[in-house]
């Protein structure tokens, strides 16, 4: 985990992949991005994060150190007023250059946390895409989720509705076995600082 940006109201991180954001269930899933920076940063609150990336998704988080910058940035999240941009490596090559994908899905509640889709239950979520190369038979792609469903620009890559192939190393819709390899990255992120105002744009290359 490396810091990327910090002041007396946020902090900004680089998420390594196989990490977790938040700590999960169990003593052996403390250690998260949420932690480390509730323990080590004095005065922060007990609660600092207010959104978070998938265990296997690398990238940029920002978390709240006072209780006004979370109150403020939840907002923002809640209200779409941040942006975030992905870069991923798709299992196959792909047809087209860009698009629109909007499906509904929900939570497979006999096998968690997988994601299936449901016209009548689910919740739409909607991401724009852009291919940018294929390289070696895989393809990168360059993702703009607008909502922010649970694995939602994973279901879009790897669902016969979306583009029908999964992101490289995916454990869960594609053919990733081991944790911490999936190519999917949160590679720029802006949003305005919950005290300034002042809008502030992150960006960091994908390791892959």
């Amino acid at each position: 985990m490396r810091i990327i940006h910090q002041d007396e109201d946020i902090v900004v991180v680089e998420k390594p992949s196989g990490f977790l954001s938040v700590p999960g269930r169990g003593e052996d899933k403390i250690d998260s991005v949420s932690h480390r920076i509730r323990t080590t940063i004095a005065g922060c609150i007990d609660q600092p994060s207010v959104h978070r990336l998938d265990m296997d998704t690398s990238g940029l988080i920002v978390l709240a150190l006072t209780k006004e910058a979370h109150r403020n940035l939840s907002m923002q999240f809640q209200e779409r007023q941040t942006e975030k941009h992905y870069v991923a490596l798709l299992d196959g090559e792909l047809d087209g250059d860009e698009g629109t994908i909007t499906l509904p899905f929900r939570l497979d509640v006999d096998n968690r946390p997988y994601q299936i889709y449901d016209e009548v239950h689910g919740k739409i979520g909607t991401t724009h895409w852009q291919k940018v190369a294929i390289e070696n038979g895989l393809t990168r792609v360059a993702f703009h989720p607008i909502t922010g469903r649970t694995h939602q620009i994973r279901i879009h890559a790897a669902h016969e509705k979306g583009l029908g192939i999964p992101i490289l190393d995916d454990p869960l819709y594609g053919n990733g076995s081991d944790p911490g390899k999936m190519k999917l990255h949160a590679a720029s992120l802006a949003f305005d600082h919950p005290a300034s105002g002042e809008r502030l744009s992150f960006k960091t290359p994908p390791p892959f």
